[in-house]
């Protein structure tokens, strides 16, 4: 072997050495990226914006797998916790779903029934009205010919607030006026005879309004007493 040969095994051994310090590198590395970021696990992200109150299917989020050690403690990694559940404000496209952003839907209590009334944003509280919120409801009718005056009546007190819908077009149309506005469909959990005052007062009242109800110490309600149940402008005098 000459001088030549010998100078080509010297450097083709260099050339393996140096090929097996790079792959060792690279191992090295690697071994330092897992140790550090973990196994992954399933997290879901929000695949498009979801409204608030709006009840959650598995087809409005996305599976996706990233590190254990960057999915904070409340991230949602199962879908079967957002069944019954419902949003408890904007969810965000891209975002990662969180127990904390939603809540469980508002359920019938035994002897409850379910009733829903159009109520527009000026007599609904402006949309501060939400599920689970406890509301009063009112009514105002016209005075009759007879000469009795009209009258403002809480004709429900203490009404659970199953479900807020989206603003919807409707007719609004009286004596008065025939316009177009937008009202929201907002649904009670009532007692029959409740649900009958509700119904009567949707038909035939004038207007139907809701009062957001402060919350109060668990195991009490704030009542509405007999003498102010109805009010007429006299009382004023």
């Amino acid at each position: 072997m000459n001088s030549r040969q010998r100078r080509g095994v010297l450097l083709l051994l260099l050339s393996v050495l140096c090929a097996l310090g790079a792959f060792a590198g690279v191992l090295s590395v690697i071994g330092d990226v897992n140790s550090k970021v973990g196994p992954e696990v399933t997290a879901y992200r929000i695949r498009s914006d979801v409204a608030p109150y709006t009840p959650l299917s598995a087809g409005q989020f996305q599976k996706i797998s990233m590190p254990e050690r960057w999915l904070s403690a409340n991230a949602v990694t199962d879908l079967a916790q957002v069944e019954g559940k419902i949003a408890v404000t904007t969810l965000r496209a891209g975002s990662l779903l969180q127990t904390d952003m939603i809540v469980k839907r508002p359920a019938l209590q035994p002897g409850q029934q379910e009733i829903a009334i159009m109520i527009d944003a000026a007599t609904g509280v402006a949309g501060k009205i939400t599920p689970g919120a406890t509301v009063n409801i009112y009514a105002t009718f016209a005075g009759e010919k007879n000469g009795r005056p009209a009258q403002s009546k809480v004709i429900v007190s203490n009404a659970r607030v199953l479900d807020v819908g989206k603003l919807t077009p409707i007719s609004d149309r009286n004596d008065r006026s025939s316009r177009a506005t937008e009202a929201v469909p907002i649904t009670f959990a009532l007692s029959t005879l409740d649900t009958q005052r509700v119904a009567y007062a949707e038909s035939f009242a004038e207007h139907v309004r809701l009062a957001l109800v402060a919350p109060v110490a668990p195991g009490s309600e704030p009542t509405v007493s007999p003498g102010d149940r109805t009010y007429t402008l006299d009382k004023d005098k």
